[in-house]
């Protein structure tokens, strides 16, 4: 048992009291309806950029530090930095399985400019890990499950880069 002053007590009560309100407010808030769609709102604000300029920056984001698409599919220089000259060209395969595989791919298509499909052929690639022909992927592909807006900003990506690197 701790004992305590009377207006000491008095303050615990009140400062109690104040933050059950506080929390019921939250609850109550949260549970509103307006409160309910502006947090919607926001969410899809995050997930669906305004402009062109964001969809780009965000698949930029994706290849370049999620994906890390460039291991593959960039070439290196002899020192095995990758060559940022030649960024998403397509490139020889940098890894071998460590047990012989059947149909192991040695070339990493090009990326940049015109991907090696149609945007809805590399948003299925991307969401699905399934190829235009209808198989998986091979490996050392990862086989990505990513959500359609992440896909469409990675296509946006790739297709800012151009054609003429």
């Amino acid at each position: 048992m701790f004992l305590v002053s009377r207006s000491t007590a008095k303050f615990l009560a009140g400062f109690i009291g104040a933050v059950a309100t506080a929390a019921s407010m939250v609850v109550l808030l949260a549970g509103h309806p307006r409160a309910l769609a502006a947090q919607e709102t926001r969410k899809a604000a995050q997930v669906q950029p305004s402009s062109n300029a964001a969809l780009v920056a965000r698949g930029k984001y994706i290849v370049e530090d999620v994906a890390m698409c460039g291991t593959c599919h960039t070439p290196r220089k002899p020192n095995g930095d990758l060559d940022r000259t030649r960024w998403l060209a397509g490139a020889s395969v940098p890894y071998l399985p460590a047990q012989p595989t059947p149909d192991w791919p040695t070339v990493a298509p090009r990326l940049f400019g015109l991907p090696p499909t149609s945007n809805a052929g590399m948003v299925r690639l991307l969401t699905t890990g399934v190829w235009i022909t209808g198989k998986p992927l091979r490996d050392p592909m990862p086989k990505f499950h990513m959500a359609p807006a992440d896909a469409e900003a990675v296509v946006a990506y790739l297709k800012s880069l151009g054609s003429g690197q």
